[in-house]
């Protein structure tokens, strides 16, 4: 009934091919470029990589770290769930839905996501975070670093929304700044989960 590609390798190598036609990623290194072209394809939206934040050395620690298999830190079950474990060496942690953290959060009057990182400082040192949802996860991580928690790696901080979304980022640009921590971020309002998982994902590819 429908004409359409069936082939996944022939809808990826399609996908990629409009991308580059549609958007000029020459602005980034070569597996900057590779990253970019990934988030574009994720969501669709060539436009997105004006505000793409890559600083140095990040895709470098990236691949360093999931060639380690350094600990995977994140913010929130869907971007847990958008990572492909396939291309990773190591466990991918989440810890929103443990035990008392929703009870926590509520006596605290704050959100479950920066309860949950109570339970983050063991794993801290040479990890990768990737935070996807929420802004207040990514303001208590640099508040608890700039506390004297072990620092990561490599910070991928991609909150979404009307709240906090742009300020955190903003932030993490910021910090990362001032502190050398690499990190790869999307200004603005737009982020999620999706894109953040498609970002270490991209990295993991480049392995």
């Amino acid at each position: 009934m429908f004409d359409y590609i069936r082939d996944p390798g022939k809808i990826t190598e399609e996908s990629f091919k409009r991308i580059n036609a549609l958007e000029d990623l020459s602005e980034f290194k070569h597996q900057e470029r590779e990253v970019a072209a990934r988030l574009i394809h994720t969501c669709g939206e060539p436009d997105i990589i004006k505000q793409l934040v890559i600083s140095e050395h990040a895709i470098k620690c990236g691949i360093e770290n999931v060639t380690r298999a350094c600990p995977v830190l994140c913010d929130v079950e869907m971007v847990r769930h958008g990572i492909n474990r396939d291309l990773l060496k190591t466990d991918v942690l989440c810890f929103i839905n443990s035990e008392g953290v929703k009870d926590r959060a509520k006596i605290n009057g704050e959100t479950r996501t920066m309860t949950a990182l109570e339970y983050w400082p063991p794993y801290l040192n040479q990890s990768v975070v990737v935070i996807g949802n929420a802004p207040t996860a990514l303001f208590r991580l640099l508040e608890m670093i700039a506390n004297g928690a072990a620092m990561p790696s490599l910070i991928i901080g991609m909150p979404v929304g009307f709240v906090g979304a742009v300020e955190s980022k903003q932030a993490l640009f910021d910090f990362g700044k001032q502190h050398d921590i690499p990190i790869i971020t999307l200004l603005g309002r737009r982020g999620g989960s999706a894109l953040a998982a498609a970002t270490l994902n991209a990295i993991a590819r480049l392995v």
